[in-house]
């Protein structure tokens, strides 16, 4: 069934120039995917010599996070635990308005249209450093004894893509979520314990340098991260954090 949908997008040139909403009418199938219906509607553009609308993509299979559309006022849209490639038309009604907007925070530079620049997510991760682990003698992995419960809630918290969701979903701009699943992530395992200390620190300070919001535990942000990471996580993070700072330990 084909949908008759009206899309309202926000169209900004780069990051120092103001932006704007402008309405489109676009006919979809209820079958693709909600960025098969925005590659529609740029053929649909480019067709009538018109500039398309610029919009982040990589695997589209919910893996790599880069989709990062606020659609309907919501972060990948309206459905739990999806990102906008995973979202099918088939949520939405015909002769429906939809409203597209680029992930919204003071540490996301909008580069062009509904892309923003989330670099500073990647120098958190940056700022966290290595692992104890020899390159060219690492012992295997599957060697290294780890409780079966300590395994899964690292790999629980390893879940997170780094789509920054959470961070356009809370009303501060916290980052806490994303950088605490990548703390416990680490800080669970044998390999990661080592610098745990040292690591939260650093990465708690990029994240403050950044200039992402303090939590104020709203819980929006688990609310709507495509993989569910919960929030326990920053619990984790700040008793590491205190633990570090307080006793040196």
């Amino acid at each position: 069934m084909d949908l008759n949908l009206k899309l309202k997008i926000w169209r900004q040139k780069n990051n120092t120039t103001g932006g704007h909403f402008e309405t489109y009418d676009v006919v979809a199938n209820e079958h693709m995917s909600f960025l098969e219906m925005l590659d529609v509607l740029n053929e649909d553009l480019v067709n009538k010599r018109e500039a398309p609308v610029a919009f982040e993509h990589d695997c589209r299979e919910g893996i790599c996070g880069t989709c990062s559309l606020t659609i309907n006022g919501q972060p990948h849209g309206p459905n739990a635990g999806t990102t906008a490639c995973q979202l099918h038309m088939r949520y939405f009604k015909d002769g429906e308005t939809i409203t597209v907007e680029p992930f919204r925070a003071g540490a996301f530079p909008v580069v062009k249209d509904l892309v923003v620049d989330r670099g500073a997510l990647d120098r958190i991760v940056q700022a966290g450093g290595f692992v104890s682990v020899n390159a060219g003698q690492a012992q295997d992995g599957n060697a290294i004894p780890i409780e079966k419960e300590r395994a899964s809630q690292s790999f629980e918290s390893a879940a997170c893509i780094g789509c920054g969701a959470c961070v356009a979903a809370c009303p501060n701009g916290s980052a806490m979520l994303f950088t605490s699943a990548k703390v416990r992530h680490l800080g669970l395992l044998p390999q990661g314990e080592v610098e745990e200390e040292q690591r939260v620190q650093n990465m708690v300070a990029q994240m403050d340098h950044e200039g992402f919001g303090m939590c104020s535990n709203i819980g929006a942000c688990e609310a709507e991260c495509p993989k569910e990471i919960k929030l326990y996580n920053i619990a984790y993070m700040n008793r590491a954090y205190f633990k570090a700072v307080f006793t040196g330990e």
